[in-house]
């Protein structure tokens, strides 16, 4: 049979309808959002056992002193575990959505009681409404009305309307027919007996009703935290993304105390209003006696609301004098998704930005809500979007609406992960055949992500996994849970993870190799704003990006966030700034003006580098002396092939480090049009594989070779995407029969750490390696020759800008062309980055330009 897409014709229901009738729901929003403020700002103003109190005299007013005494309690318990603001949040959005509820279903209920065609024609439109999963109702919900409180608010009333339009026609229609014709009998006019005879008999199955949309509302309004709804929704969605058993109970248990509260109540309010009610509660109170007659007392309706009044205005006056004014800066509204280094970057910039004088807010998203929110403009900015790949459906989607302010950290990767205790997993490939060693599942995280759909969509096709293993959809934090209780047992377990993560640093994992790159070559950590978002705020969209953080850094603030624990991010993250001191002003910095200015400063220039030492050095003194210049530099780290097509298309405005003639010579042949060579500032330079020089006879290509079992037949190299790399391959291994050879492929970290390694154990190691580098100074190396002159001619490092640098930057043009630095000076600045360490570049090179008095003068001089 064919497929009928129903699915896509709702799809384009929903875009027909979001594209013509933005108008209707903006006002939606409007009436919506300014309802829930008010209710909110009513409930909020209170201190919170004052409004305890209010809620305990209702109490005693609808159910008696014990009552009254247990809500009390109940509310203060809410209290004492930090819930407070997030249950009245729940409880002004349960109030919003049962107002409105309650105005549109009892006439509707009263209508289908007095019309069987119009019954008839509700029944299937509430069963729909009914039964259709509760969590759907939020995707056109964001659709049509953003992230926030109102779709949590529209998705509520659309769920829990069918029980009120039900009850209220029921209600009526069991209304003895006798009466209403006696009524009639008596010319009674049929709104007078609709009125007087048939609502206050129905009133009890109403209330029923009525008590039924307020339950459903509150189980809505938990599933709406999903979304950004807030309250205790969203305490509860914090505790499954985080497996965080403590604040699921407090969040569980503060929705416990507010669900038996309102059901209790509205229960009561039917004995309170109902003339059926009042009598069987005049009764009940006639049968009790002494001490339960005590306890379910109530006090006349005058007498509570005395009470109510007093405590109102106690309250109000402890809100007015006890709150100062507060002059509020700008709002800046700050999505993420739920994973750690999402996490650990938007709290970080939480801080900052209160620092700054900003009134940040934070919200975590699921990836679709964070995507479509932001498009929309709900969402001022987001750090945690990764691309190309991991996000790319939706940067297509949404892109157009979107401002990319550049990766922050660079590279990510994604993989499987496997703990080394299981033998015989190393790859992709190696998983195939062995579903039951692992219980036939892949452990996943959130549905949303990028990654789980790269998995199906590519990974399991690409690799035969399709019916042998189950991708487990749930959260990161279920994901390490599992995997933190296979590994105590030491079971098999496979799991997506990804890089940097610091679940490396505390289990022994293997990631699995993708040697048919079906989860692509990994992407950039992307800061993005909302479309305007830089016009609207430019000091904050400069800072974003200049932003950037390396693995060190990251993984320690990370750490530091975890130590802290669930609901104190940004305790974790002042303390990661106080071990950092000087990170606020780098991150947020203020103008520099020590400095005589350039001519083109305030121009933002994008400088792209290679993860290499050269490349590191010579774009972090460009940052400093650009800086002092009033330029406002951002520096990208890049493998070559994307920064060459960054180049070209000039998203990339330069580089600094260009190997010419031969290292690059296939990305300048390809882009060379669309480029501009802005002179040499360094000569000349070598490739070479390099071995330690303790390894003896081992003097050339040729000798590699022939002691390949000494090296384990293995050549540690460096990023896949250098020229050094693709020449390595292509013509050196080739020329000297080393096709055997596994060329390993990681990048120049890795390289050094390896080197390092096994340099220290004094194993014989051969790396690929380059001159200038300061690994020759702090190891005895060996270069082995290259009689076969594979690796071609000297290299000289360039300036390389896009074919219109020139003309935006004439100033810096003319400063760069002029650049040059001796061997001396570029080792010295090497080294002074490498004695500052990992992510305090900036500080190398500052104490560098302080020892080399004149320095940006002379490369940047004014006149």
């Amino acid at each position: 049979m064919p497929r009928i897409d129903i699915g896509g014709w709702a799809d384009s229901a929903v875009d027909w309808l979001r594209d013509n009738l933005d108008w209707l729901f903006t006002f939606i929003s409007s009436v919506l959002g300014g309802m829930y403020d008010g209710f909110q700002a009513v409930l909020g103003a209170p201190e919170p056992l004052l409004l305890a109190g209010i809620f305990a005299v209702l109490a005693f007013w609808l159910r008696g002193l014990l009552a009254a005494v247990l809500t009390f309690a109940g509310f203060a318990l809410i209290d004492s575990i930090e819930q407070w603001g997030q249950t009245m949040d729940s409880l002004a959005l349960v109030l919003v959505a049962g107002f409105l509820i309650v105005v549109v279903a009892v006439p509707l209920g009263i209508w289908s009681a007095r019309n069987r065609a119009v019954s008839a024609t509700l029944r299937p439109v509430l069963d729909f409404m009914q039964t259709m999963p509760a969590m759907v109702y939020l995707i056109p919900g964001i659709l049509f009305f953003g992230v926030g409180v109102v779709p949590g608010i529209v998705a509520t009333i659309v769920f829990a309307m069918p029980p009120a339009v039900r009850m209220t026609e029921l209600g009526i229609r069991q209304v003895d027919e006798e009466l209403v014709e006696a009524a009639e009998a008596f010319g009674t006019h049929p709104r007078a007996t609709l009125l007087r005879v048939q609502l206050p008999l129905a009133l009890p199955t109403i209330m029923a009703g009525i008590n039924q949309v307020i339950m459903l509302a509150l189980s809505m309004v938990v599933i709406a935290g999903m979304v950004g709804g807030g309250g205790l929704g969203q305490s509860v969605y914090d505790a499954i993304s985080s497996v965080n058993v403590a604040l699921g109970f407090e969040g569980g248990l503060a929705v416990v105390i507010l669900a038996m509260y309102l059901d209790r109540m509205t229960g009561a309010l039917n004995q309170r209003v109902s003339p059926l009610g009042r009598r069987a509660l005049a009764k009940a109170q006639a049968m009790l006696g002494g001490s339960a007659k005590v306890l379910h007392w109530k006090p006349a309706t005058s007498l509570a609301m005395v009470g109510v009044v007093v405590l109102a205005l106690a309250a109000g006056g402890l809100s007015v004098f006890g709150k100062a004014g507060k002059d509020k800066g700008h709002e800046i509204k700050i999505g993420y998704v739920a994973w750690d280094e999402g996490t650990a970057s938007t709290y970080l910039w939480k801080e900052l930005l209160e620092q700054r004088g900003y009134q940040p807010k934070v919200q975590p998203l699921d990836a679709g809500a964070l995507y479509t929110g932001q498009a929309r403009g709900d969402i001022d900015i987001q750090t945690n979007s990764w691309l190309p790949v991991t996000h790319e459906a939706y940067w297509k989607k949404y892109g157009k609406d979107l401002e990319d302010y550049g990766a922050w950290y660079d590279k990510t990767s994604l993989e499987i992960a496997v703990p080394s205790y299981v033998k015989g997993v190393k790859t992709l490939d190696d998983l195939k055949g062995k579903g039951g060693l692992f219980r036939n599942k892949v452990v996943g995280i959130e549905p949303g992500a990028g990654e789980m759909k790269l998995y199906e969509d590519k990974v399991q096709k690409q690799y035969g996994l399709e019916g042998e293993y189950r991708l487990l959809k749930s959260n990161t934090s279920s994901m390490l849970a599992e995997l933190d209780r296979a590994y105590a047992k030491k079971e098999p377990v496979a799991v997506t993870l990804w890089s940097p993560h610091w679940a490396y640093d505390k289990y022994e994992l293997t990631k699995l190799k993708d040697p048919k790159g079906a989860f692509g070559t990994g992407d950039g950590i992307h800061t993005l704003g909302r479309k305007g978002f830089a016009q609207d705020e430019p000091e904050v969209a400069r800072w974003m990006k200049d932003f950037s953080l390396d693995e060190q850094q990251l993984t320690s603030l990370e750490a530091e966030i975890q130590q802290a624990g669930k609901g104190h991010e940004q305790d974790g993250v002042r303390a990661w700034l106080k071990k950092n001191p000087g990170m606020a002003d780098k991150l947020a910095p203020a103008a520099d003006a020590e400095y005589a200015k350039g001519k083109d400063a305030g121009k933002s220039v994008d400088i792209g580098y290679p993860n290499w030492d050269e490349g590191i050095a010579a774009t972090y003194l460009w940052k400093a002396v650009l800086e002092k210049r009033g330029y406002r530099p951002t520096i990208r780290q890049l493998d070559v092939g994307p920064m060459f097509t960054g180049l070209s298309t000039g998203q990339i405005d330069v580089e600094l480090d260009g190997w010419l003639p031969v290292a690059q010579k296939q990305y300048w042949d390809k882009y060379k049009n669309d480029l501009v060579d802005l002179g040499a500032w360094y000569d000349k330079t070598s490739l070479e594989i390099a071995v330690p020089s303790y390894v003896k006879g081992v003097r050339t290509m040729d000798d590699l070779r022939r002691h390949k079992d000494r090296f384990k037949g293995r050549i540690i190299g460096i990023e896949p995407g250098t020229g050094q790399m693709m020449r390595l391959e292509d013509k050196v291994m080739p020329a000297y029969g080393l096709g055997d050879f596994e060329l390993t492929k990681a990048g120049t970290s890795s390289m050094l750490a390896e080197l390092e390694r096994a340099y220290a154990k004094k194993e014989p190691v051969a790396v690929v390696l380059w001159s200038p580098h300061w690994a020759y100074k702090k190891y005895d190396l060996t270069r082995l020759s290259d009689p076969k002159k594979t690796w071609g001619a000297n290299n000289r490092i360039k300036s390389l800008g896009h074919r219109s640098f020139p003309g935006k930057f004439p100033e810096l043009s003319g400063w760069l062309k002029n650049w040059h630095m001796s061997p001396d000076e570029l080792m010295s600045l090497e080294q002074a980055i490498q004695e500052a360490g990992q992510g305090k570049q900036e500080e190398g090179v500052q104490k560098w330009i302080d020892a080399h008095p004149g320095i940006v003068d002379r490369l940047a001089p004014v006149k």
